[in-house]
C-alpha cells in the first residue's frame, strides 16, 4: 500500500482538466468556512485504508485465481521515446487471454512508490493517465476513447491537456515489454484501477480486451475538459461522453489525488494537504474553504483564503456554484461511502466507453496489497 504523506507547502500535477488556451476570467465571491485538519485527514485515511480492502474476485469467468506474494520491488529510471513506429505484440485477437492479469497488478503497484517523484507516488500520474486515454470518446462519432491508447502517439500525446504523461507511460513502459500480450489500451486503464485502489479508494471493477491502434486513429484535440472554464463547458464534455451531472460530479472527485504543475498545465499546486490518498476531500475542501484568486502571473486560479496553499481550479470551482452539481458535491462531502459507490460506477463506465470487449472477456476485482 502506498504510503500516505502530508503536504505541508506549495505542490504540483497536471488534473483532469486541462490547461486554458486563454485565461480571462473574474474571481466570484465566495462564502467562509471551516479550517482545513492534516491531522484528522491522516486518522481518516488510515481508517479507510482498512475498511476497503477487499477479497479478489473474478467475476463472469467464476475464477478466484487471488492476489499473492510480495511487491515486486525495484525502481525504474530512464525515459522512452514513443513515436508512430510503437509497436504492440498485443495484435491477436486472443492476445488479452495469455495475460495473467493480477500479477500485472501487483507489477504496477510496484510502480507506484517513489519518493524522488513529486509527492512519493506515480499514483495521480496514472489515475490521469487511464483518465485522459479514456475522455476523448464521442458518443456520437463512435471515436476515441481507451480502446486503441492513441494517447502514445503524436499529435494527441503532445496535446495540452496530456502535458506530463510521457512520465506515466514511461514508467509503465517496462510492464508492457514483460507482458507483450497485454495491449497499451489494457495496461493504462488498469494502472488507473490500481492507483486508486492503492491509494485507498474504492474497488473498481476492469475487464481486459482492449485493441491497440495505429497514431491513423488519434483524436482530435479539445475533447478534454478545460480547466479555465465553467459549468457550461464542463457539461459540453462529459454529455458528449454519455454522463450525467452525477456521474461528472463523481469523477471530478478524482482531484483529491495529485496537484497541478505549473510547467505542464500551467496551474500550480495541490488541491488538498494528502495528495497520495483517494478521499472526498475534493468536495470537503471546495464546500468549506473560502477561495480567493490567486495573486500569480500564471493562468486564472484559486486559492484557499486560510493558508494559500491548496487550490481551486475555475471548472473545479462549478461544482460549488452550479447548484445541480452542488447538490451531489453536497452529498459526497458528507458521505465518503457514497462518493467511493458513485465514482467507482462512473470510473468503470469512462474507462470503457467505445471499447467492443470480447463476449467471454472476465470483469476483476482485485485485492489491494498489504
Amino acid at each position: 500500500m502506498t504510503s500516505l504523506r502530508i503536504v505541508p507547502r506549495t505542490l504540483s500535477r497536471a488534473g483532469l482538466f486541462r490547461a486554458p488556451r486563454t485565461t480571462s476570467i473574474s474571481a466570484s465571491t465566495v462564502a467562509p468556512a471551516r479550517a482545513f485538519s492534516t491531522r484528522s485527514n491522516q486518522r481518516q485515511h488510515q481508517r479507510q485504508q482498512h475498511q476497503h480492502q477487499q477479497m479478489p474476485r473474478t467475476l463472469k469467468s467464476g475464477a478466484s485465481p487471488g492476489v499473492v506474494g510480495a511487491l515486486v520491488g525495484g525502481a525504474l529510471v530512464g525515459w522512452y521515446l514513443f513515436s508512430s513506429n510503437s509497436g504492440s505484440d498485443a495484435s491477436s485477437p486472443d492476445a488479452w487471454r495469455k495475460v495473467n492479469y493480477h500479477n500485472v497488478y501487483k507489477d504496477i503497484a510496484a510502480l507506484l512508490e517513489d519518493e524522488n517523484y513529486d509527492d512519493g507516488s506515480y499514483g495521480p500520474v496514472f489515475v490521469r493517465l487511464a483518465w485522459h486515454s479514456s475522455g476523448t470518446f464521442d458518443k456520437m462519432t463512435k471515436t476515441g476513447g481507451s480502446d486503441g491508447a492513441t494517447i502514445r502517439f503524436a499529435p494527441e500525446s503532445n496535446h495540452g491537456a496530456n502535458a506530463g504523461l510521457d512520465v506515466a507511460r514511461a514508467r509503465l513502459e517496462p510492464l508492457k515489454k514483460k507482458y507483450p500480450n497485454i495491449s497499451y489500451g489494457d495496461l493504462y486503464t488498469l494502472a488507473g484501477v490500481v492507483a486508486v485502489q492503492e491509494l485507498g479508494g474504492p474497488t473498481v471493477r476492469w475487464r481486459p480486451g482492449r485493441n491497440d491502434k495505429a497514431d491513423t486513429e488519434c483524436t482530435p484535440d479539445g475533447r478534454l475538459p478545460d480547466a479555465a472554464q465553467g459549468a457550461d463547458h464542463v457539461r459540453n464534455i462529459f454529455y458528449r461522453m454519455g454522463f450525467n451531472d452525477q456521474e461528472i460530479t463523481a469523477l471530478v472527485g478524482a482531484h483529491a489525488l495529485g496537484r497541478c504543475h505549473s510547467t505542464r498545465s500551467g496551474f500550480e499546486g495541490p488541491w488538498n494537504a494528502s495528495p497520495t490518498a483517494f478521499t472526498n476531500f475534493f468536495f470537503t475542501e471546495l464546500l468549506s474553504n473560502s477561495w480567493v484568486p490567486k495573486k500569480w502571473s500564471g493562468p486564472f486560479q484559486y486559492v484557499d483564503k486560510e493558508s494559500g496553499q491548496f487550490m481551486m481550479l475555475p471548472a473545479d470551482m462549478a461544482f460549488r456554484s452550479d447548484p445541480q452539481f452542488r447538490k451531489y458535491a453536497e452529498i459526497y462531502a458528507a458521505d465518503q461511502d457514497a462518493f467511493f459507490a458513485d465514482f467507482t460506477k462512473a470510473f468503470t463506465k469512462l474507462l470503457e466507453l467505445g471499447v467492443k470487449f470480447p463476449e467471454d472477456s472476465p470483469v476483476y476485482e482485485f485485492k489491494t496489497l498489504e
